[in-house]
């Protein structure tokens, strides 16, 4: 139960270190390191404490050339830093990861900052295993957010698919999901989504009227998405995995924030058991509660996953996979369980708290039981007031700190790398209610949620009285409204 760092040959052993085993492999005439997994390369169960997680750590670094004793760099690049306080944030693994033509690939001067990638990488794949994709086979750690990262697989199956020129994507209203297509060079083809009840769901019969008529051989892929802002609800991903299959046609699904869910990673699993998903993409911040700037890449057919990582052109910073690494090991695989299992919890409340206020305002919590994130409340009434008084309530939230709030009044129109969206940020062109979004994401409090429902009655009250002042007649409080929040 140890862990073995090669470097030179020599071994250096730690009895806590019990996750993962290195075996000898010549990677140049001295250098020597290679990840052996088996059964271990996974997040330990119980956390480690921060004095053994910065040992850790220290180990590491301590294998790269710039950390040397009697080093002596000729190059352009030998890991020199300036500032000692850098050189202490980055815990002195200052080479980064990857080679100049592949992030995966180990560095003969780093062999620290590579063992850190590969240790990475393997637990977070066994995270996702653990939070409903049992069958992913291959992840990687990428130093950029979502958008770029889905831009990245979209660049990847441009080789495989010379044709392909479209992507077909189910509306969902957030900027970098498309602009990632744009960028890619890619024509996006928005597909609206069709409303039953309160929810926006996937208009499949649409989706395949577009296959037939671009012709799928012209379709780089089918880009689905998991995790969104309710009303919007997840994809109908077994659907579109079975279309995917059907037709021949590449499926790659922007999972954002949707590892926290059960409910978003059992929809990824089941829809790779019964068709095809190549690739989906999850942020590092979101569902790790890391600083933005991270996303994971993971697959289940395991060359594509390391063809994608192949196309990443040079080195690429270590700090993501650091962060999540330092992250992972301090909660431990329970740790992270616990908060999957609050996240769940807090959705309840949220949802409980947010129906309470509703109906003491006149309003409703929308009913969108596919959505297990994100929830919504109407703002029917308070548009009847006065339609300012939607737009108002996002800027009166954001002034009384709560933060993350999104508010959704009617007829938005905004124009996106050339597409114009009609009714922008409520994935529909005629939604019927404005409405203001909150969500129960991972890390979030019972303080949290109790406090912006407290300020969230605030404000509606506030507006009724100005609406009243304008008008010169008062609005009669419901029975609930006097104790709403408290």
């Amino acid at each position: 139960m140890g862990l073995y760092l090669g470097c030179f040959r020599k071994y250096v052993t730690r009895k806590y270190f019990f996750f993962v085993s290195l075996t000898e492999k010549e990677i140049s005439s001295d250098w020597f390191v290679t990840v052996k997994t088996e059964r271990k390369g996974k997040c330990p169960e119980e956390g480690w404490s921060e004095s053994t997680i910065e040992l850790f750590l220290n180990e590491l670094a301590v294998m790269d050339s710039n950390n040397f004793l009697g080093n002596c760099g000729v190059g352009e690049r030998e890991g020199r830093v300036a500032s000692s306080l850098v050189a202490r944030r980055h815990y002195r693994l200052i080479h980064g990861i990857g080679r100049s033509g592949d992030i995966a690939a180990i560095q003969p001067k780093a062999t620290g900052s590579s063992l850190l990638n590969k240790l990475t990488n393997s637990v977070v794949l066994d995270i996702l295993k653990l939070s409903g994709v049992r069958s992913v086979t291959s992840c990687f750690v990428v130093p950029m957010a979502t958008g770029m990262s889905l831009t990245l697989c979209f660049l990847t199956l441009r080789h495989k698919r010379p044709k392909g020129r479209y992507i077909i994507w189910p509306r969902i209203d957030q900027k970098s999901c498309f602009k990632a297509m744009i960028t890619a060079g890619f024509e996006p083809v928005v597909v609206e989504n069709i409303l039953e009840g309160d929810e926006l769901r996937t208009d499949m019969e649409a989706v395949e009227r577009k296959v037939q008529e671009l012709g799928a051989e012209n379709i780089l892929c089918i880009h689905s998405t998991t995790s969104c802002f309710a009303p919007r609800v997840p994809d109908r991903l077994e659907e579109l995995a079975t279309m995917s299959a059907k037709y021949d046609i590449p499926h790659v699904v922007n999972n954002a924030y949707g590892v926290q869910s059960s409910k978003c990673m059992h929809l990824i699993q089941q829809g790779a058991r019964v068709g095809r998903i190549d690739a989906f993409v999850q942020s590092l911040d979101k569902n790790f509660m890391v600083p933005v700037g991270g996303a994971i890449i993971a697959g289940f057919n395991e060359s594509f996953i390391q063809e994608i990582s192949r196309m990443y052109p040079g080195r690429a910073s270590a700090s993501p996979s650091l962060d999540v690494l330092i992250t992972l090991l301090t909660l431990g695989a329970s740790g992270y369980r616990k908060l999957l299992a609050e996240q769940k919890e807090m959705y309840t409340y949220l949802a409980q708290e947010l129906k309470r206020l509703a109906a003491a305002h006149g309003e409703r919590l929308l009913h969108t039981p596919h959505n297990p994130i994100s929830l919504a409340m109407s703002l029917d009434d308070l548009q009847t007031q006065s339609g300012k008084s939607v737009t108002q309530l996002g800027s009166m939230l954001f002034t009384r700190q709560v933060s993350g709030a999104r508010v959704v009044a009617l007829g938005n129109k905004q124009m996106v790398s050339g597409h114009m969206f009609s009714g922008f940020m409520s994935h529909s062109e005629a939604y019927p209610h404005p409405y203001l979004n909150a969500a129960s994401a991972v890390g979030i409090t019972r303080d949290d949620v109790t406090l912006c429902i407290k300020r969230l009655d605030k404000c509606l009250k506030s507006l009724r009285k100005e609406s009243s002042a304008r008008s010169g007649s008062p609005i009669p409080l419901t029975g609930q409204e006097d104790h709403a929040g408290e």
